[in-house]
């Protein structure tokens, strides 16, 4: 009988082979072409291919050395962070980048019980300057940087 002796391991690998086979599977349709000259599903799929060695990894990690077992989820960060994703790309175009990076990081930081909230307005507002300053100037991407912009 095998014996799992890093549960945490069994389940990273899990993950890693799932998200391996979902980019093959996405990916299969996609010329692949060499390496002198790459398809759209050269990069997709050796990155695939990649993510599944690091899960058969895992597994093999997972059966040989002693880890802890897998933690009940933490459900408030995990809400909190993807809800600012979703709502960052929801609200660029409509409130442009700046307004859009601080709402993200006051929105991550309640994620936290204990957040500081001052330091988190200085912290979005570095984030947003920085982020107009290097995609909209210096990278010139084609986004609003302020609202009306």
């Amino acid at each position: 009988m095998v014996r799992v002796k890093s549960p945490q391991n069994l389940g990273a690998a899990i993950i890693f082979i799932g998200l391996a086979l979902i980019g093959l599977i996405f990916g299969r349709d996609l010329a692949f072409g060499s390496t002198a000259k790459m398809g759209p599903g050269f990069f997709p799929t050796i990155l695939s291919l990649l993510i599944l060695c690091v899960g058969l990894l895992n597994i093999l990690l997972a059966l040989t050395i002693d880890g802890p077992a897998i933690e009940k989820p933490h459900w408030r960060p995990l809400a909190f962070v993807c809800a600012a994703i979703m709502i960052f790309g929801f609200t660029i175009n409509h409130i442009g980048l700046a307004l859009s990076a601080a709402l993200l990081t006051f929105m991550a930081a309640a994620a936290r019980s204990d957040t500081r909230w001052g330091e988190t307005a200085a912290l979005a507002l570095f984030l947003a300057i920085f982020s107009v300053l290097l995609f909209v100037y210096g990278l010139g991407q084609s986004m609003p940087a302020w609202w009306g912009a």
